[in-house]
């Protein structure tokens, strides 16, 4: 087994059911434990607490109120159905049924060198994260009812089968996608979504005439750093061991995170005069997602170009989406998310090269074949995101109303839809 199949089919390709039953390792162990408090630390409150200063204030409740109740609803859905069809049978487009209600998922069951509970804690931390990413595309206008019960049917009909196909041994597994810790899976799905909703749903009223600035740029920033710090855990923790890959995937997150923190506010300083605040946290959660597909493949090169790259590209996808194309995108997560997670997919088709510092082709795998491979993920997980992401908002709208009507916009949805406000003054 060459050194590609043997690290990324069994380490960062996730694949329970293809590692061999080994001992308990309490170093691996006790990094995944912490790699899952830190991807939870993430949502709850890093992820929050970054989109709740960007809303107006009349909002800010709203989506502190939906990031929380995704956390907790997305990590039923995975109890109950989500884990099992993502990671048990042998499927190539979905898994099986054998580990419902977490089923055969004991104290002393395996998966690799780790706790299986501990695997099942640690991808049910991507699925929370996931719709919650998505939230910012519709942000401050969608009805509180409908999100909910779209999120739960995205999560089994679009998250759960990505996820098989990409880390459960499905189709885009065999054929050999590189995606360490969810390009594809998180940062492409999440974008798509969130565009295919904002068009659905509409703009928000007075958008693009009417400023919509931030309430809070200091919760923005404290929420930013508390992303940064718990994506080591969301890249390095994809390793599911304690060894160099999860080392590098952390070096090379922090780099590219840097990387595209630099390239946005550097760009904003020469067309603007004046570097913001908004503009290097946003080119920072815009190199974390373009390196996330990448962080166990490249080296450090690799890090710091990819995060170039991601900051310098999504910087000019947002002006596209909200200047040029006029979609309200609230949070800019198409263009940060999407974009930046499609780069970095492909991107690692290159800078896997060990030439450039990184893990090195499969045998036979060259970067031609391997960038068919990754254009081929990146189009699918999308095209099929868009498709049932789109059906699903108008089965919901059949339910109920997905956006919250012309006078709950006004007074604000904390008010209205949640009967409090986020500051009493």
């Amino acid at each position: 087994m060459n050194k590609l199949t043997q690290g990324a089919l069994t380490a960062s390709l996730c694949l329970p059911t293809l590692v061999h039953a080994q001992e308990l390792n309490q170093a691996d162990t006790a990094w995944m434990l912490t790699s899952s408090a830190l991807v939870l630390f993430m949502l709850i409150p890093g992820l929050s607490l970054f989109y709740a200063g960007l809303v107006r204030s009349k909002n800010v409740l709203s989506v502190l109120m939906q990031c929380f109740t995704l956390a907790c609803v997305m990590s039923l859905v995975w109890f109950l159905v989500g884990y099992s069809l993502a990671f048990s049978g042998e499927g190539a487009f979905i898994g099986n049924l054998d580990k419902a209600f977490l089923n055969g998922v004991g104290f002393d069951s395996m998966s690799g060198s780790i706790p299986e509970s501990v695997f099942v804690v640690f991808q049910m931390t991507f699925i929370m994260i996931t719709p919650a990413l998505f939230v910012g595309g519709f942000a401050e206008r969608m009805n509180f009812a409908a999100m909910v019960l779209f999120s739960i049917l995205w999560g089994l009909a679009v998250y759960v089968p990505i996820t098989h196909w990409v880390w459960g041994g499905g189709w885009l597994a065999q054929m050999g996608l590189l995606d360490f810790a969810g390009g594809t899976v998180v940062h492409v799905t999440a974008g798509v979504t969130a565009l295919v909703a904002a068009i659905v749903i509409g703009n928000r009223s007075g958008f693009p005439q009417k400023p919509m600035t931030p309430h809070s740029l200091a919760l923005t920033v404290a929420g930013a750093g508390m992303l940064w710090f718990g994506w080591f855990g969301f890249n390095g923790g994809s390793a599911l061991t304690a060894d160099g890959r999860a080392g590098m995937a952390m070096l090379v997150t922090h780099l590219s995170a840097a990387a595209g923190s630099v390239a946005w506010m550097t760009i904003e300083w020469i067309r603007f005069k004046k570097p913001s605040v908004l503009g290097i946290v946003t080119g920072m959660v815009a190199g974390l997602g373009t390196i996330t597909p990448a962080s166990g493949f490249v080296g450090p090169l690799g890090g710091v170009i990819i995060g170039l790259c991601g900051g310098t590209v999504c910087y000019f996808a947002t002006q596209w989406i909200k200047n040029g194309l006029k979609i309200d995108d609230s949070l800019d997560v198409f263009p940060v998310h999407g974009v930046g997670g499609a780069l970095g997919t492909i991107l690692a088709a290159v800078f896997v090269s060990a030439a450039l510092g990184g893990f090195g082709f499969e045998e036979e795998m060259n970067t031609f074949s391997q960038l068919k491979v990754q254009v081929i993920g990146v189009l699918a997980t999308g095209l099929y995101t868009a498709v049932v992401s789109y059906v699903l908002l108008k089965l919901v709208a059949l339910v109920c109303p997905l956006r919250a009507d012309a006078e709950t916009e006004q007074q604000g949805l904390d008010v209205v839809q949640h009967g409090e406000t986020g500051y009493n003054l």
